[in-house]
Formats: C-alpha cells, structure tokens, sequence
C-alpha cells in the first residue's frame, strides 16, 4: 500500500510539471509570435511612412507599397507554416500580384521561403531607394 501511494504521488508531480512546461512553452511561443508579428507591421509602416509625396513618383509609389504589402503578408504566412502543424492551404494571404509565374513557382519549391521572401523585400527596398520612391539616405 505504501509503495503504490508513493508511485502515485510521483507520478502526479510529474505529470504537474510537465503539464506546466508544456503550457510556459506554449505561451512563450504564442508571445514570440505576436512579437514577429508587431516588429514586421512596424516595419512594413515605417516603409510606407517612408515613401515619397512626389506626384511624378505617385504610381511607383502604390505600386511599391502594395508589393510590399503583399511580400509581408506572404513572409508571416511562411513563417506561420513553419511553425504550425496545418497544411499550407490553411494559411491565408493577400494575393500573389506583382509576382511573375516563375517567382511563384520558384517560392513554392524553395525549402527557406521566409530567407527567399526576406531576400525579396530587401531587394525591393533597395530598388525603391534607387528609384527616389524612399527618399531617405541608407
């Protein structure tokens, strides 16, 4: 009887603790999350604050903005399917115009689409300073 309470006791105090690793590690990640999340829409309005008010530049402007827009939209949806355990149709995003088929494709078979997606961005902000649509010095 004594050896059965004190199996009993231990497994309870390990099935608690283990219980409770379980939930910390599950709430560090949801607040890692939101934290990607908050720094990128930070980000992603910094870039937009950033962009020129010259009328000549308007239609590069929106049309850098909602390339933009469109690539973090797809950059949080890859990290999500990185991390989550549903299928990649699951995931919800913007649209993929402003992308040429190749682009898409080559993304869709890319084993590190949040490194290739990223790589874009930067890409794209560079272009836009080149071209006077982020008319701040690097």
């Amino acid at each position: 009887n004594q050896i059965w309470a004190s199996f009993t006791f231990v497994l309870g105090v390990l099935i608690v603790f283990r219980t409770n690793q379980a939930y910390s590690r599950y709430w560090e990640g949801a607040t890692l999350l939101l934290q990607v999340r908050g720094e990128w829409l930070n980000a992603t309005s910094s870039l937009i604050a950033f962009c020129t008010s010259e009328d000549s530049l308007r239609d590069d402007v929106l049309r850098f903005q909602h390339r933009l827009v469109r690539l973090m939209s797809m950059l949080y949806c890859a990290a999500l399917q990185n991390v989550a355990l549903v299928s990649d149709e699951q995931m919800e995003l913007i649209d993929f115009e402003g992308l040429d088929p190749s682009s898409i494709q080559y993304l869709k078979n890319s084993g590190e689409r949040c490194d290739v997606l990223l790589h874009w961005i930067r890409r794209l902000v560079v272009e836009g300073m080149a071209t006077g649509v982020i008319p701040v010095p690097p």
